[in-house]
């Protein structure tokens, strides 16, 4: 039960963040996500993100931070790995399967829905 109370708090959390940013920042959704992005990456390269993951599971891997993450640990990992061309390679490698996903279902969205611009 308390994992569900963790999750909840600490990606709820991550959520107030981003809506502060939106409605006090007055940032853009673009530029909000952006940064959530950036800080999930820096959170991950500093070592801070995997503990948080570890703490709050599903409320760290939910929120757009873990893109972050992802990216950069499949960075360093392969980086590790293979060596200098292995940051390219470690990127793409966890990444690609919820890119193409967002792809495919924006496609399929915009099929049944009637998209504006």
């Amino acid at each position: 039960m308390q994992v569900y109370l963790w999750a909840f708090v600490v990606g709820g959390l991550i959520c107030v963040i981003g809506q502060l940013m939106l409605d006090v920042g007055k940032l853009t959704p673009a530029h909000t996500m952006s940064t959530l992005v950036v800080a999930g990456a820096v959170l991950s390269g500093l070592g801070l993100y995997q503990p948080l993951i570890d703490f709050a599971g599903a409320g760290a891997t939910v929120p757009i931070t873990s893109f972050g993450n992802a990216l950069v640990h499949g960075a360093m990992v392969e980086a590790n790995a293979v060596g200098i061309i292995g940051i390219l390679t470690g990127i793409f490698e966890v990444t690609s399967a919820g890119i193409s996903a967002a792809i495919i279902f924006g496609f399929l969205a915009s099929l049944v829905f009637k998209p504006k611009g």
